[in-house]
């Protein structure tokens, strides 16, 4: 764990076609409105990142700025899935362009950056290896359209919580953690397309930490890969659990499987790479 309590990392971003809308209007203070099937799950204070994003933004142009943001939710809250920071995303994007503040995509990636460690990738979008604590980006190449089922939990997990039980299980192993570096083989199946290749090399270092705090995914975890998914993984902090598929129809027939199974709330397909936040 670094001084200032983040640990250092290497994570492969991947941006999927799952996604909220923000929509922004004039407003002579700062506030904000969910709507969707996770709305009453979303805070409506100043711990919701968007209004967080919008203040910021505010700031940077050196103006007192009303906004309302209105958040249309598909992404699961705390599902590890970085929704909040897809939010923040969204209402820089918005605001810039109601405020008509005109700031190009540098400025908007160092306000994004201060916010949290996922809202530079959610204003990027595509695939992106992550360094630091997450926010220092470069592009990867990536070929192809690669098909995904999301199994979405009941309830969320705390990231901090996931972060210390697996700081707590690599203490009690004894492991050594090196530092951390992306995998090649992974790297060359995101830029050859090979979803077969790729699927045999997903892994997640917050995997047994999710697990033991949430046991029922590992037989979310089993049962996909039972119904042939070719890569089946904890996304993010979890409880949301991703799995690769061959192509659409067999995402569609994956994520009926798993719904109909129990083993979790609901199962979307969806594909990647996908765009960052953007105008609409």
């Amino acid at each position: 764990m670094r001084d200032d309590g983040y640990h250092d990392l290497v994570n492969v971003f991947h941006a999927v076609s799952i996604f909220d809308e923000v929509e922004a209007k004039e407003s002579e203070l700062v506030k904000v409105g969910v709507v969707g099937e996770w709305a009453d799950q979303v805070p409506l204070d100043d711990g919701n990142l968007a209004i967080q994003a919008a203040r910021a933004l505010a700031k940077h142009a050196g103006r007192s700025y009303g906004v309302e943001l209105v958040i249309r939710k598909a992404i699961p809250v705390a599902g590890g899935m970085a929704g909040g920071s897809a939010d923040a995303a969204g209402a820089l994007v918005a605001c810039n362009e109601l405020w008509g503040l005109g700031l190009p995509p540098e400025d908007l990636m160092e306000i994004a950056a201060d916010l949290g460690s996922d809202v530079p990738f959610s204003l990027l979008g595509g695939t992106a290896v992550g360094t630091g604590r997450g926010e220092q980006l470069t592009g990867l190449e990536t070929s192809g359209t690669f098909h995904w089922v999301f199994a979405i939990a009941d309830g969320g997990l705390s990231t901090a919580k996931v972060y210390a039980e697996c700081d707590r299980l690599r203490e009690a192993t004894g492991e050594a953690v090196g530092w951390p570096q992306v995998s090649e083989p992974l790297l060359t199946a995101l830029r050859t397309g090979d979803a077969q290749a790729l699927g045999a090399v997903l892994t997640n270092d917050l995997q047994p930490a999710a697990l033991m705090l949430r046991r029922s995914l590992a037989r979310t975890l089993e049962t996909g890969r039972d119904l042939g998914a070719l890569g089946a993984i904890v996304s993010g902090s979890g409880p949301t659990c991703a799995f690769l598929a061959a192509d659409a129809d067999h995402a569609r027939d994956l994520s009926i499987s798993l719904t109909a199974s129990g083993v979790c709330h609901t199962a979307a397909p969806t594909t990647g790479p996908a765009l960052g936040a953007h105008l609409i």
